[in-house]
């Protein structure tokens, strides 16, 4: 096998937690054992214990795709790590695997006990890959689009003050829905069902549903309930003129401030992120392992 012809696995960790610093010397060491290249982030090696065979790369305009030529980007950490890594793989294409090492973790498909398995699993290639919705959003001010962007959760309108209340309007596809002052409104995929949607009362989805949700956040209306449209509808929620500013964030990570009149429109993403999966367990398995669901006195269905 060449130096070209050689496989590659991309390593994004939470270098900040001790238990992600010692997962990564794990993975890398069985990795670079079966012959399988590693690369990682030049700004994350220094905190990592790496020997000099694995390939640092950087970030920034001059680097828009640091994945290149890799099968595979293996995250470790919380959700906050993995969707970091999300925005790695939705530019790449390149599938992402992630393993938990904070308290849910609904993106990842292993936990940290794991390590072992998910090393045989990338060398075997014993795994599939699935694709999951996005979003792409985009504001308008003055009836001008003044900002774009996208999510793989969730994009929420919220207040910018906490001693205030947002007043909005909700409209889908192209029809207004509601008109409330409240802390917000989240707009999010099946995939983000189980995220702040969640928090904020919205329903679970499992993730083979092609959909999208639209969930209030503490509205004080009589008509304010979480909505599941068409995937193919467009969300769109208008910031009143007399209200506070507000501001959108997409997956907690990324966000922009909302002047008054600002409208924030919501729609299928056109690009998806890729995610590996080990398992075959049901999407319920899931939700009662993640969520410590109580089952006892479940018989099931008669054989």
């Amino acid at each position: 096998m060449t130096a070209t012809q050689r496989r590659t696995v991309f390593l994004l960790a939470h270098t900040g937690r001790p238990a992600a610093v010692r997962s990564a010397e794990l993975v890398v060491q069985g990795l670079l054992r079966c012959g399988i290249g590693v690369r990682v982030l030049a700004e994350e090696a220094a905190d990592l214990p790496l020997p000099s065979t694995v390939e640092r790369v950087e970030t920034g305009p001059d680097h828009p795709d640091v994945l290149e030529g890799c099968e595979l980007l293996v995250v470790l950490g919380g959700d906050g790590t993995l969707l970091r890594g999300a925005e790695f793989a939705r530019v790449s294409g390149v599938p992402m695997l992630g393993v938990n090492l904070g308290r849910v973790g609904f993106l990842a498909e292993a936990e940290r006990d794991d390590l072992d398995k998910v090393v045989d699993r990338v060398v075997t290639r014993a795994y599939e890959v699935e694709e999951r919705m996005t979003l792409d959003v985009l504001v308008r001010t003055d009836g001008h689009v003044v900002h774009t962007d996208w999510a793989l959760n969730e994009a929420s309108v919220e207040k910018a003050a906490r001693e205030r209340v947002l007043e909005v309007v909700t409209e889908v596809d192209g029809r207004p829905v509601s008109r409330f002052g409240g802390d917000g409104v989240v707009c999010a995929t099946p995939t983000g069902s189980t995220a702040y949607a969640f928090s904020a009362g919205g329903p679970v989805v499992w993730p083979e549903v092609e959909a999208l949700l639209m969930v209030p956040i503490s509205a004080h209306a009589l008509f304010a309930k979480p909505l599941v449209t068409a995937p193919d509808s467009v969300l769109a929620v208008e910031v009143q003129p007399q209200t506070p500013n507000g501001v959108l964030w997409c997956d907690g990570r990324r966000s922009v401030e909302l002047p008054a009149g600002a409208r924030v429109e919501v729609r299928r993403g056109a690009v998806p992120v890729r995610l590996a999966r080990l398992h075959h367990a049901s999407f319920t398995d899931r939700l009662v392992a993640k969520f410590a669901l109580p089952v006892a006195g479940w018989r099931g269905a008669p054989h």
